[in-house]
């Protein structure tokens, strides 16, 4: 009967330990939290208070969101009904009902253009063209007339629509800088994973991926907070266009409906002369 020989191991040294380690972790899947929460919670102080900044921009941006675009169909719908009623009935018959309370853009802008024009007929200065005189003999010319009405509608339209732009722009910050802003955690990770490596003279999977994801993982939430942002921000600038646009055609309209009187008047008193 032969003698079995016992063959020698050499002794694993830790680092070469720590790596056999790291290798049976990776392959077996255990101790590697990837999830949202385990790399937030794994992830370099500084790129916490990335994603924690870049998480609040997009909180925000859709409180903008919803906030904006509830109130412009609103508005849209109110606007609807009052353009339809306002030329189906007396204009000072419908600003005695609209001036105590104008709940949209469009019937605050036209109570402050019946405010200017009955002051102007209060005062006088349209009254020589009501009276069959000539216009330089009692009152403003129509031209001038027009551009005083239209210049107080301008100002509470300008005053309306910097309301509803409030807080829009910050969409487009978001949009222009949340990418960047996660890529400088993206970056300030990668070079703490490629400072760990160096440190622990350690290739493996189990030392690279935590880092490498959770770097990433910056990035991907500046992109969740940037794209809605440029989506919606883009929608409500072409719906605030909208509005302004439509209450321009208002007043245009307006001023041509309360001076149509003035202009046959004149033509009227030309014939007579």
């Amino acid at each position: 009967m032969s003698d079995k020989i016992a063959i020698p191991t050499a002794p694993i040294d830790a680092a070469a330990a720590k790596t056999l380690e790291g290798v049976k972790e990776v392959a077996s899947g255990s101790g590697l939290d990837l999830s949202i929460l385990g790399m937030f919670s794994e992830a370099d102080f500084l790129v916490k208070l990335v994603i924690i900044l870049l998480v609040l921009a997009s909180l925000w941006s859709w409180t903008i969101i919803f906030d904006k675009l509830q109130r412009l169909y609103a508005i849209r719908k109110r606007m609807d009904r009052f353009e339809d009623a306002v030329w189906s009935e007396p204009l000072e018959q419908r600003f005695n009902r609209a001036k105590d309370n104008p709940d949209h853009p469009m019937a605050r802008v036209f109570v402050a253009g019946m405010y200017e024009w009955l002051d102007m007929k209060k005062r006088g200065l349209i009254a020589g063209a009501r009276a069959g005189l000539p216009r330089h003999g009692g009152g403003l010319p129509l031209e001038r007339v027009k551009e005083r009405v239209l210049a107080c509608m301008d100002s509470i339209r300008n005053r309306e629509m910097a309301a509803l732009e409030k807080h829009v722009s910050f969409l487009a910050t978001v949009g222009s800088t949340a990418p960047f802003v996660g890529l400088f955690g993206t970056v300030w990770g990668i070079m703490n994973s490629f400072q760990n490596i160096a440190m622990t003279k350690n290739t493996t999977l189990a030392v690279v991926a935590p880092g490498i994801a959770e770097a990433l993982f910056a990035t991907a939430v500046g992109l969740f907070a940037a794209i809605p942002a440029v989506v919606f921000y883009n929608k409500l600038s072409t719906s605030l266009s909208e509005v302004a646009d439509r209450i321009d055609d208002f007043s245009d309209e307006f001023v041509t409906t309360v001076t149509r009187e003035l202009e046959d008047q004149e033509i009227v008193v030309q014939k007579a002369a």
